[in-house]
């Protein structure tokens, strides 16, 4: 018996009425195992944990043995709604109105997940069994830490000898109009706290003291005197962007002994992290006078490098099933934050391809009805081009 073909409307409300905050995925694999288990793909429930980080649940499904093995990725988890008074419905309940679907997750990313499963169950109803083998990587750890989802997976699919030999992730990639980008890459991400120690003192005996809020701030306006570079072909210059300093002295006459700002880096593939960081280090010595015993200390977490696909067969075959359905080819992007991308396209070739942007992580998040059904469209002409027998 052929299986039944998937409403995309129906799966996208199931999804988003499961609460799954990072890093609880509240129901929502059970209920994507469900259906993916009707349609005959073989589920695999993969749980993760380190001492300290959150346990998280992960759901791995494949259709089919051989290769090619195109893999859809992405999360079902999402993030805080925030107070829930500012919503004019409720988050989690998944009201349609107007023609809209509003939840959290709506479009990041509950409704491509549930376009692409649609797209799925038609293309299986319609056509039987794929070329190759068709699976999902879902993870609820996206919107985290990213320490026990797609990389734990991916390991996991190492050992078990499973390869992915192309990949769409469903992440917001659109901005104006539903398909206009396919990212083909990824800015990398670093965040830095800079600590700086002066001498406290009063403020009447300057000479007494050395205030690291000068220091500090000499040494941030030589971080933003400059851009990094120009960018690219494909990217955009690279952004430095403080975002706090703190110094907490609610004393008007003490000045004190230490001063913090915090600053994230998004950078090109002009650049690694370590390159970034020499370039931090050189900017800020630079800056810092140390003759009167001010030092700095600059602690840094890399979210992610920076990464290029670069254009080809695959962003080929995306790029057409997008205008196959709106009629215009896609710009190839690299912009916007990080995504599990940055693990996967370490083993295969990866476009991100989903709903508009506009809404993501805001209050009232939504998604018109028209592109669900336009994504579920696209996501089956990928489909019908890729993986028909």
């Amino acid at each position: 018996m052929a299986p039944a073909k998937i409403d995309t409307l129906e799966l996208a409300q199931a999804l988003i009425r499961c609460p799954s905050i990072t890093p609880d995925e509240a129901g929502s694999l059970d209920v994507l195992q469900d259906v993916l288990s009707d349609l005959g793909f073989r589920c695999h429930r993969l749980p993760f944990a380190e001492d300290d980080s959150p346990r998280v649940d992960n759901l791995y499904a494949r259709l089919g043995d051989s290769g090619p093995n195109l893999c859809f990725a992405g999360h079902t988890d999402v993030v805080p709604v925030g107070n829930p008074k500012d919503w004019s419905v409720d988050p989690f309940a998944a009201e349609v109105r107007d023609g809209r679907l509003y939840g959290r997750g709506a479009v990041d990313m509950k409704g491509s997940i549930a376009a692409f499963v649609a797209a799925m169950g038609g293309f299986l109803a319609e056509g039987g069994k794929p070329k190759g083998s068709l699976s999902l990587l879902i993870t609820c750890d996206e919107e985290g830490v990213a320490i026990n989802g797609t990389r734990k997976v991916l390991r996991w699919l190492g050992e078990q000898g499973e390869a992915l030999d192309a990949c769409v992730v469903g992440e917001p990639t659109s901005n104006d109009r539903l398909g206009d980008m396919v990212k083909i890459g990824r800015r990398g991400s670093l965040n830095a706290v800079l600590t700086v120690s002066g001498t406290q003192g009063h403020t009447a005996y300057p000479q007494l003291a050395d205030n690291p809020v000068h220091h500090l701030s000499r040494m941030l306006a030589a971080l933003v005197a400059e851009p990094l570079d120009q960018g690219n072909a494909h990217f955009p210059p690279s952004s430095l962007q403080i975002t706090t300093v703190d110094v907490g002295n609610a004393t008007t006459n003490v000045i004190p002994a230490k001063a913090e700002a915090r600053f994230n880096v998004r950078f090109n593939d002009l650049h690694d992290s370590a390159g970034v960081e020499a370039w931090l280090r050189q900017r800020l010595d630079g800056a810092i006078d140390r003759s009167s015993g001010a030092a700095y200390d600059l602690a840094i977490r890399v979210s992610g490098e920076s990464f290029l696909c670069p254009p080809g067969p695959w962003s080929d075959l995306v790029s057409a099933a997008v205008k196959d359905v709106t009629g215009e080819a896609p710009e190839l992007g690299t912009t916007g934050g990080t995504s599990d991308a940055r693990f996967i396209k370490d083993h295969c070739t990866i476009a991100e391809l989903g709903l508009l942007n506009a809404t993501a992580h805001k209050v009232d998040e939504q998604v018109s009805l028209e592109d669900l059904a336009a994504l579920t469209a696209i996501y089956r002409s990928l489909l019908d081009r890729h993986a028909a027998p």
